[in-house]
């Protein structure tokens, strides 16, 4: 596709924007301020499904219990999919927005926990239904056909698993192409992007570590499971410092270690949750068979009287950009935006489900960043070297400026799907 049509058919679609902007923010400040747990996105779900047909999309609705499908057949032509993702996280807000959510749930374990839009997810409703919006208003200006997917439960790889197993593939046309992006910390106003890896392949365990409980008086007739727990979390820091080669990445970062209730009892158990984080299959597999390897061995070492128990919680696999797509976007990009709007980036450590869809269609897909920070901040924390001071994705804190990164998000997506569709 020649990028300077792409770039002049965008700017013809896009032309409408200003006139929605007002609609969007109004729409953004809702969601965020209304977050609703993976998987129970019925309200935001309600909202993006009647604000599709309003534009004139065929809907389908609680696909994969709580997904959107919105379709716009608009003459023959490429078939391009957009995806976002809808759902909240189990944080507690602390923006301090006029209008920052104050929102309880229960999670799927039974418990009351505050909700908080707090990666972004919101955003990335507003920008769909924008693009799905201004896509719908000006069908003259392309051709082709246009599937648009709300996403439930990324945050706990669910959800483009749930929406896959429903049917997706068999209900929908197979697209050409798949398309998504994120919000990320950066300056407002940019996309950012690469071939291949983009995102890690993350995996979340669960080990269970049994010992024999004491009096805390008495220790010598206690198999101590929080010795045993405190050792494999000094051993598994090991993994990445000496069994994996400097030019290779890996992180395991232990979120949780629980055992007791008494400070003078010994427990029989502890529980240790730890997420891994790879962008190669063959480093994936070592890391988690060092964890076995080390766990097992600590608790052969203690003496524990059961072998313990090693549960995955949850895989988000390896997200690769295709890379001729990826190139076609940032062609296309490249044309449309000022050339300071372009970055290059190496992949994140973030994981991300979006690559579901491409592997199970069998289709390139792209997935690429937009940045949510005020460039002024950014630039001011980048010269004093404390990027890492801004407050990232799952902070209590995380809240991307408005403006201009509504209208990027939206921008990108049109302009990329019209990479096909023009």
């Amino acid at each position: 596709m020649n990028e300077s049509v792409t770039s002049n058919t965008a700017s013809k679609i896009l032309a409408n924007m200003s006139g929605l902007i007002p609609e969007l923010e109004l729409l953004y400040k809702d969601i965020h301020a209304h977050p609703e747990l993976s998987m129970h996105e019925t309200r935001t779900a309600t909202i993006a499904a009647d604000r599709l047909r309003k534009a004139g999309y065929d809907v389908t609705t609680e696909v994969g219990k709580t997904g959107v499908v919105g379709l716009l057949r608009n003459g023959e032509g490429a078939t391009v999919m957009l995806r976002a993702d809808m759902d909240a996280l189990p944080i507690a807000e602390a923006t301090g927005l006029a209008y920052a959510s104050a929102v309880k749930g229960t999670d799927d374990a039974g418990n009351v926990v505050l909700v908080g839009h707090m990666c972004g997810h919101d955003m990335h409703v507003a920008w769909l239904i924008g693009a799905a919006t201004l896509m719908s208003q000006a069908r003259m200006a392309w051709k082709g056909t246009l599937l648009v997917v709300f996403q439930p439960g990324e945050e706990t790889a669910q959800g483009a698993q749930a929406m896959i197993d429903d049917g997706l593939l068999k209900r929908f046309p197979t697209p050409d192409v798949i398309l998504g992006q994120h919000v990320m910390v950066g300056p407002a106003g940019t996309v950012a992007g690469s071939a291949g890896a983009i995102t890690s392949a993350a995996d979340s365990l669960q080990i269970r570590l049994f010992g024999r409980g004491a009096h805390g008086s008495m220790p010598q007739a206690s198999i101590d499971p929080i010795v045993m727990a405190a050792a494999v979390v000094l051993r598994l820091q090991t993994i990445v410092s000496r069994e994996i080669a400097a030019n290779d990445a890996a992180v395991i970062t232990v979120g949780v270690l629980q055992a007791g209730t008494k400070e003078n009892v010994i427990p029989d158990e502890a529980i240790i949750k730890l997420n891994v984080r790879t962008f190669d299959p063959g480093v994936r597999m070592h890391v988690l068979a060092a964890i076995e390897r080390i766990v097992n061995a600590e608790a052969t070492a203690s003496g524990a009287p059961r072998n313990p128990e090693i549960t995955q919680l949850d895989h988000y696999p390896l997200n690769v950009n295709d890379e001729e797509a990826s190139n076609r976007i940032a062609g296309a990009f490249r044309s449309y935006f000022s050339g300071d709007r372009v970055k290059h980036t190496g992949p994140a450590p973030a994981s991300e489900d979006f690559g579901c869809f491409g592997t199970s269609w069998h289709v390139p897909s792209v997935f690429w960043f937009v940045g949510g920070t005020d460039p002024k901040i950014y630039y001011e924390a980048k010269e004093e070297g404390k990027l890492n001071d801004l407050p990232v994705n799952h902070s209590p804190k995380f809240a991307p400026v408005l403006h201009p990164t509504i209208e990027t998000g939206v921008e990108a997506l049109v302009v990329g799907a019209l990479a096909w569709l023009a």
